[in-house]
């Protein structure tokens, strides 16, 4: 998961142009300190940064305070223009300059309302952000600035490439916010979508706050490692062990291995309230209130709105895809949950028992000890934390051809914060910026993703600024005795995410709008999503994956081959519940409207319930679902990038070297990462694959009966 803010209009990036003379004097010896790497990126003509970041409520009121009144100085400049000498410098270029300001604020003040261990500092970033989006929102329907944007539009300018997409998508965001409306109408949207921003604000900040601590004895945890029990803040007391179920890593533990049934329901009803009382009834004002922005705006419901920009481009045709997909899977999910009922009836005694959603997982993971001999705890010693980072460090500075320098951050706003630099291995560019926060604490995020701070852009004064982003992450901490220790699917976790990073550090666009992970919704997982691939080859896992204790051992190939049949084990019931999640989210943003908010909980319960298992009694999943805000009308987007992602991944498997092979790693950062969102990234992903599309890979994948080789992903 990607986590961005875009404020106004766009976003974007771009690369600067060296002299051949430039690239011959290249650095090849380690970037020591942030000083030295502003240093060596001002050789190359561009910019390297990091956030000054806000350390009181009265410095983050002055942030917003600044940045509006730098925006409206730079909109009352625009809308002054003369329009017989308009340019595409002085109007469209100009707004995307103000996008990048504004952007980096936010990106700030989200940033700190997500990791600050200051619940002052974070209370004043959620309020600022409120204060700022309202603000953003108005922008789009300042009159006079779209007048002179129109007129530049009307003078048919000659653009090409970047050029003329910025100033077509430009004119779209303004259609979309309601310009070509009549004057009441639009005031009317721009009041409500100020109203929804506020609402999306507190929706999110009420998932970040919200805990569930459930207390247990030994005996109650059955089944749980002694090394999980033993930790810090998990046992509480002589024989009270303590259950934050809001924290990813416990409530999985607990399901995965919990035996004794009653413990299981109770955690996972517990997950399902979540942010039950805060978010209920909020939910339901946001889903009706996006319903009546979009059908003021001629759309038939939100989802179709927030779908014309991706590459599904209408609600219709993603639904489809996802109910299709369902119901190929659903032979090998009955297969599945046939044979999780058979291990629930020996381990009950009971020939009908029944398979509940608080048991897929434990007896998922009992299936893979017992069948394929994997434990996924007894895995965890092959991959300490630190040798994993490093291991992928390695392993992405091949591929990409980059160097990564640790180097000390300039302010910490907790002690374990790490700070990297990015450079080209080839010329010694200094690429970018990123941060590590990698440990679970009060108040923090408590999901894995990435963070943009500051975004790259070819500056005014004809300098690059370089990208700055942060990777925020939950894995279990270090103990006194032992390191952190990640399982497998952490390690894809890492992989995926640290993806990301690389995403928007390596772009080259032109503008803020299209920099780094400002592609399409429904393309910005895949490729990460294509990364995850390196963990399951032995080649790849053997440069990095050793027992802690006894570094020479290396993960045998019979485990790593019983890993990748354990995985397939429960496939279907991974991607149902991902399925569930997609339709779950259309279906809210198709009929929920204000006629019927009050059963967005029931209708939600009901397309859980149907696509995948009945949901716990009395409990509201909808409220604790982060990916409404952001992803809304979206989640359907990680199963098609999947689809994308798994034919990309076959370019590396035919490759020479495999998922080491640099010169198809060059080939993934040129068509891929460099472009963005610059170009048709249906054209990017043509030219790194070399044809369209295929499905087969995915389908393959599935286990489902794939169709010929050359059917193109719909």
């Amino acid at each position: 998961m990607y986590a961005r803010l875009s404020c106004l209009l766009g976003l974007a990036l771009l690369m600067t142009g060296c002299t051949a003379a430039s690239k011959k004097k290249a650095f090849h010896t380690p970037i020591r300190s942030l000083k030295e790497a502003q240093a060596r990126a001002a050789h190359f003509g561009s910019v390297i940064a990091v956030p000054a970041f806000e350390t009181t409520p009265e410095a983050i009121r002055r942030l917003v305070d600044r940045t509006m009144a730098t925006g409206n100085a730079a909109l009352d400049e625009i809308a002054g223009l003369d329009r017989t000498r308009l340019t595409f410098e002085d109007t469209v270029r100009a707004l995307d300059d103000l996008n990048h300001l504004v952007g980096t604020a936010a990106n700030r003040l989200a940033f700190i309302k997500e990791t600050s261990p200051n619940p002052a500092l974070r209370q004043a970033a959620t309020e600022a952000l409120k204060t700022l989006q309202e603000w953003a929102v108005g922008i789009e329907y300042r009159e006079d600035v779209y007048q002179v944007i129109r007129a530049y539009a009307d003078t048919r300018p000659q653009l090409f490439g970047e050029d003329a997409k910025l100033l077509e998508e430009t004119l779209r965001d303004y259609r979309r916010a309601g310009l070509a409306l009549p004057r009441e109408q639009r005031d009317q949207v721009e009041q409500w979508r100020k109203e929804l921003a506020r609402l999306c604000t507190d929706f999110d900040t009420h998932i970040t706050q919200a805990t569930k601590a459930l207390k247990f004895r030994r005996a109650d945890l059955e089944g749980l490692p002694d090394s999980f029990l033993d930790q810090p803040g998990i046992k509480t007391g002589p024989d009270e062990y303590t259950i934050q179920v809001n924290v990813t890593w416990q409530y999985l533990m607990v399901m995965e291995n919990a035996r004794r049934e009653e413990v299981r329901r109770l955690v996972e009803t517990e997950r399902y309230r979540l942010a039950r009382e805060e978010n209920a009834e909020l939910l339901g004002r946001i889903l009706a209130l996006r319903d009546r922005i979009a059908k003021a705006l001629g759309y038939a419901h939100w989802a179709d709105y927030q779908i014309e920009t991706k590459m599904a481009k209408t609600a219709a045709r993603a639904l489809q895809f996802l109910q299709e997909t369902s119901a190929a899977l659903q032979p090998k999910f009955d297969q599945e949950k046939a044979e999780f009922q058979a291990l629930k009836a020996r381990d009950t005694g009971d020939p009908n028992a029944v398979v509940h959603i608080w048991d897929w997982r434990y007896y998922a993971n009992q299936l893979k000890k017992e069948r394929y001999n994997v434990d996924a705890e007894q895995l965890r010693v092959y991959f300490p934390y630190q040798q994993v980072l490093d291991g992928m460090f390695r392993i992405y500075q091949r591929i990409f051809e980059l160097r990564f320098d640790r180097i000390d951050p300039p302010w910490r706003w907790v002690d374990d914060i790490q700070l990297y630099a990015v450079s080209d291995a080839v010329t010694g560019e200094p690429l970018g910026l990123f941060y590590l926060d990698m440990f679970p604490r009060e108040g923090k995020f408590n999901h894995f993703a990435q963070f943009g701070l500051i975004e790259g852009k070819l500056l005014p004064d004809g300098r690059y600024q370089r990208p700055t982003v942060a990777l925020v992450c939950n894995f279990p901490p270090p103990q006194k005795d032992r390191p952190s220790l990640l399982s497998h699917a952490e390690v894809e976790t890492l992989f995926h995410e640290f993806g990301h990073a690389m995403h928007s550090i390596l772009t080259r666009a032109k503008y803020s709008r299209f920099a780094g992970t400002s592609v399409p919704r429904d393309f910005v997982e895949a490729p990460s999503q294509m990364l995850e691939n390196w963990v399951w080859d032995k080649t790849v896992l053997d440069s990095f994956a050793a027992d802690y204790r006894d570094p020479s051992r290396k993960i045998p190939e019979e485990i790593l081959r019983q890993l990748k049949e354990a995985k397939r084990s429960s496939i279907a019931h991974f991607y149902r519940r991902q399925f569930s999640f997609g339709i779950l989210d259309l279906t809210l943003h198709t009929q929920i409207h204000e006629g019927n908010a009050s059963e967005t909980i029931p209708l939600a319960n009901r397309i859980l319930s149907e696509v995948f298992y009945p949901v716990p009694e009395d409990t509201t999943f909808v409220t604790y679902f982060g990916h409404l805000t952001g992803y809304d009308a979206g989640y359907y987007g990680y199963a098609w990038a999947d689809v994308i992602a798994a034919d990309m991944a076959t370019v590396f498997e035919q490759a020479p070297e495999g998922y080491l092979d640099v010169p198809t790693g060059r080939r993934l950062r040129r068509e891929i990462y460099e472009p963005g969102d610059s170009r048709d990234v249906n054209l990017s992903v043509e030219k790194f694959l070399g044809r369209p599309v295929r499905k087969e890979p995915f389908l393959r994948e599935l286990g489902i009966v794939t169709e010929p080789a050359s059917a193109a992903a719909r």
